[in-house]
């Protein structure tokens, strides 16, 4: 195994900024009252909670009282669709949700659920680049349609939406709409008003914050039934004692993010471009997923032909090399990434797709070595293969 390692797994999950851990610490140890307390610890940690809400409003553009606190990005997309579906269900307004067939799990297995309590669902095709079209949005709403959810830009292909354009288009309808933006935190824009949405998740482990923390944004006169039951916390939204630590980390990381995004994103940009550009030129028979120009900043995506994936991923793993294969939440699948599919490739060329994701720690180095380790990797690999790719075909997703 090599000693180096080059870290290209940002968008599965991110490494703690040790400024989020130095502003997280107090509140395990010197503060550790609960809330909900009316001593001084528990006010000392509502306090903190209070100025974190207010610290992620400046960010979003919105109303504290619009924030709810979760625990983390699963459970914020769960709440917005189960929430408004279910809530609107009740007063007669809606039993269809639409969608689109390259969301994450949480968001296409929440939907799929809700369709045993009476829901239809419409799941939107995508073009070859991950793009949603607004006119079969348009197509797709109905008198009875209760929720609209669309992710802000792809986990697996970094392919970016035209959220504020769809937002308009729910808004116009009267539907509530939802944006996934756990990967957008960071790289793109967050305010909702611009974006037009209604109700927006991010989780905090994607923006160098902690684990087991997120958040969603639920605009004013939103309908929203709570999913988990019990105390008043969050405004009787979403019960259960409030992790201080990881609020504090939450808004610390997201306030640290913002303000680094526009330099950030312009030079993971370059060495995104410098990565997909290198690997295009060297590698014959190779692609790129996903749409080149509208696309996460850290975010390349590509495939080679007659190559199976998960082999290569071994191999780059020797060498200190950290890729993924499609989304953290299916590792270990044999199934074809569902993205890839949606595109129009065939599972063979889904299976031979990588992702690398870059963040923070990725120099031009990185970038260098990994341009120079995984070509004999592919072609180390193709000589056993049981295809052989003409030396000059390149696929285009």
């Amino acid at each position: 195994m090599s000693e180096r390692i080059v870290y290209l797994d940002h968008a599965a999950t991110t490494p703690l900024d040790p400024e989020v851990l130095t502003a997280m610490l107090p509140y395990f140890t010197q503060h550790p009252g609960n809330p909900s307390s009316i001593h001084q610890l528990g006010r000392a940690a509502l306090q903190a909670v209070d100025d974190a809400r207010e610290q992620v409003a400046l960010i979003l553009g919105c109303a504290r009282r619009e924030l709810i606190f979760t625990g983390g990005g699963s459970e914020s997309v769960n709440l917005a669709i189960k929430g408004v579906a279910l809530a609107r269900q009740a007063a007669g307004k809606g039993n269809h949700i639409i969608t689109s067939a390259i969301e994450h799990h949480a968001v296409l297995h929440a939907a799929a659920y809700l369709e045993q309590f009476g829901f239809e669902l419409t799941v939107l095709p995508v073009d070859q680049h991950g793009l949603v079209r607004s006119d079969d949005l348009r197509a797709a709403l109905r008198p009875d349609t209760a929720l609209v959810s669309v992710m802000y830009a792809n986990n697996e292909i970094g392919t970016v939406q035209p959220i504020a354009e769809l937002g308009a288009i729910c808004r116009a309808a009267g539907v509530p709409f939802h944006t996934d933006a756990v990967q957008a935190a960071g790289a793109l824009p967050l305010d909702v008003e611009a974006l037009n949405v209604d109700l927006l998740s991010l989780t905090a482990h994607k923006f160098y914050g902690p684990k087991g923390v997120g958040l969603l944004y639920v605009r004013r006169g939103t309908p929203l039934l709570p999913q988990i039951n019990g105390g008043a916390q969050e405004r009787r939204r979403r019960a259960g004692t409030e992790n201080v630590p990881g609020i504090v980390g939450l808004a610390t990381a997201l306030t640290r993010a913002e303000a680094r995004r526009p330099a950030e994103a312009a030079r993971l940009r370059a060495l995104r471009d410098r990565l997909i550009d290198g690997l295009l030129a060297t590698i014959p028979a190779s692609w790129l997923n996903g749409d080149r120009e509208r696309r996460l900043p850290g975010n390349a995506n590509l495939g080679f032909a007659c190559v199976e994936g998960e082999s290569l991923l071994l191999l780059l793993d020797q060498a200190g090399i950290c890729a993924s294969s499609g989304s953290a939440c299916t590792s270990g699948s044999l199934e074809p990434s569902h993205v890839l599919l949606a595109l129009g490739l065939d599972p063979d060329a889904a299976n031979a797709s990588l992702r690398f994701s870059l963040g923070h720690g990725v120099h031009d180095a990185d970038i260098d070595y990994v341009l120079a380790a995984l070509p004999p990797m592919v072609e180390r690999l193709r000589d056993v293969a049981p295809c052989a790719p003409a030396r000059d075909a390149v696929a285009v997703a």
